[in-house]
């Protein structure tokens, strides 16, 4: 690792520790000059294909998926770290599963799945995008699946 004052490349580790989002946060100290700066490791993971509901493929993109969660959670008690938690969950669910392509309908499924336990309101905004409700029927089917 070069050091990023004097770009030698005699550094040690003084500290390691986990960090958030699966990485491994590193305190290192240059040899040459004496200075200490952090360094933060996290495991490459293989891109996910994501299987749209029209059956063309993009690239997993963490902010489309934070942002709708977002969306759904606007103006309600959720706090911003309840919400990279939330992803994060997600996240780690959809990379457990070890699959390359995962349909766009499964992590709709886990995220209201976990939005169900964080806020109920945004939990039935959410699901009302998801699941595209059609009439005031099929959106009533679901808030009495809620309140149950």
């Amino acid at each position: 690792m070069k050091c990023p004052y004097c770009s030698r490349e005699n550094t040690r580790v003084i500290d390691s520790r986990p960090a958030e989002n699966n990485a491994i946060r590193r305190r290192r100290a240059c040899d040459e000059c004496g200075r200490r700066f952090t360094t933060y490791e996290k495991v490459e993971t293989i891109p996910l294909i994501i299987i749209k509901k029209d059956e063309n493929r993009e690239a997993y993109d963490r902010t489309k998926l934070e942002g709708g969660i977002l969306r759904a959670c606007h103006k309600r008690p959720v706090s911003a770290e309840q919400i990279s938690a939330l992803v994060n969950e997600v996240e780690n669910e959809l990379y457990d599963m070890g699959a390359l392509e995962i349909s766009s309908q499964v992590i709709g499924e886990i995220v209201m799945n976990k939005m169900k336990d964080l806020d109920a309101v945004a939990y039935v905004r959410f699901a009302s995008v998801y699941r595209e409700f059609k009439d005031i029927n099929t959106f009533m089917d679901e808030l009495r699946s809620v309140l149950k």
